[in-house]
């Protein structure tokens, strides 16, 4: 009896399971067209992500029209295949290549270095390679010094708004359960903060430790909620290390790995010449604000709502959102001086426009007085604030008020 409501049960997710991939596949992600584009140009492509992030999923999609193979580098039986790369690779010459995990066998570069060259002399010049990679420190320092030249970087966030809200509801469940695949799909609330729970513990203790980080797992999620507390704020060495007991080296080199795997990210000042006096420390973002929400126990809208947090969350959300449409070419940072002006987001256009973006959780936004005296200092080419609604208008001073949306749709469309 037990037996067969165990195999029951198992038959449930594996079913529930298929509905997430089927699903998900179904969700056309706006990073395809540009990874196809790089294809088209270059030998090789790498395409960075977090882990469970839709690379894999993306990758295959590319491959099914086109004829591709797939290797996954984690597993034992595909390692095998590359024992002798050259040769298996040599074998496959007249296909697209796509491989997985590829920061975990970093001698392979020399060896692609070589087949691309080698494909060059005979004519084959791109769309050889699709490299997928979920730590992008070492796979860009790696691929940078062994392909300069031969291959293109591209990176691929967690579902964003644009792929997947289309109602406010639908902006609720991706602000609060954050944009990856099988964390937005899940079939409730509490589903979405038991699959994300077990992102966290798996990271912490199987893939960090892989990646030769010998940090202790608890220490290591003590910091990651340190920064959830302070979801957005200025970089506190000094009190964080104090708080884990540990030295301010260790601290930087905890933060260097968060970032590395794409987890967190690290805003910089934007400097100007105006001669102000500038803060220099980062700010700091938990980059998916599912996870900000795991790391602090907060399951439901109504918990995140009544939680100081819910600000800085938001914040978050907008920034991430944005810099995932923003054009490849776009610097972004945040300026702040001592005597308080202030501005959430500010980005470099390639085109030489300055923007000035302002971030409000509020129907009737209204932006502090920080912000015109830091608008006086830079004097930006555009100024938006962003707000939960979907109307654009005007405030003053060119000033608009516009929708998440709404400007992602114009970053997106900037050259």
């Amino acid at each position: 009896m037990f037996r067969n409501e165990l195999a029951r049960r198992r038959q449930i997710i594996l079913a529930i399971l298929t509905l997430y991939i089927i699903i998900a596949s179904m969700i056309e992600r706006r990073h395809r067209a540009t990874v196809e584009g790089l294809m088209q140009r270059h030998p090789a492509v790498a395409l960075l992500g977090p882990r469970q992030s839709g690379k894999t999923t993306l990758a295959l999609e590319i491959g099914q029209g086109r004829s591709s193979v797939y290797l996954d580098l984690e597993s034992p039986s595909d390692l095998v295949k590359l024992k002798e790369p050259e040769l298996y690779l040599v074998g496959h010459e007249d296909k697209m290549v796509i491989l997985d995990e590829v920061q975990r066998v970093p001698d392979l570069f020399k060896v692609l270095r070589g087949l691309i060259d080698a494909g060059r002399r005979r004519g084959h010049r791109v769309g050889r390679f699709l490299l997928l990679g979920s730590a992008s420190i070492d796979l860009l320092k790696q691929s940078s010094e062994t392909l300069a030249g031969r291959i293109a970087h591209s990176e691929l966030t967690p579902f964003d708004m644009l792929e997947v809200v289309k109602t406010s509801a639908d902006m609720n469940r991706h602000w609060l359960r954050g944009g990856f695949p099988d964390s937005f799909l899940a079939p409730d609330d509490r589903s979405s903060a038991e699959w994300r729970e077990l992102f966290i513990r798996t990271y912490l203790e199987r893939d960090i430790p892989q990646l030769g980080p010998r940090v202790p797992a608890e220490t290591l999620r003590r910091f990651w909620t340190m920064l959830a507390h302070e979801q957005g704020g200025l970089l506190n060495a000094a009190r964080i290390s104090q708080g884990l007991a540990v030295s301010g080296h260790t601290v930087a080199r905890y933060l260097d790995l968060l970032v590395d795997l794409l987890l967190v990210r690290r805003l910089t000042p934007w400097i100007s010449n105006t001669g102000k006096r500038m803060v220099k420390s980062p700010r700091v973002f938990v980059r998916d604000s599912g996870i900000v929400h795991a790391l602090l126990g907060l399951e439901t809208l109504d918990k995140l709502l009544g939680h100081p947090v819910v600000g800085a969350s938001w914040e978050g959300y907008v920034i991430e959102n944005l810099l995932s449409t923003a054009p490849a070419n776009a610097q972004a940072g945040f300026y702040r001086t001592s005597a308080g002006a202030e501005i959430d987001l500010v980005l470099s256009m390639g085109d030489g426009r300055l923007w000035a973006i302002e971030i409000k959780r509020s129907l009737s936004p209204q932006p502090s007085k920080g912000f015109w005296l830091a608008c006086d200092d830079i004097r930006p080419d555009a100024r938006f604030v962003v707000y939960p609604g979907a109307e654009r208008y005007p405030l003053k001073d060119g000033l608009e008020a516009i929708g998440l949306a709404e400007i992602m749709g114009l970053l997106a469309a900037s050259p």
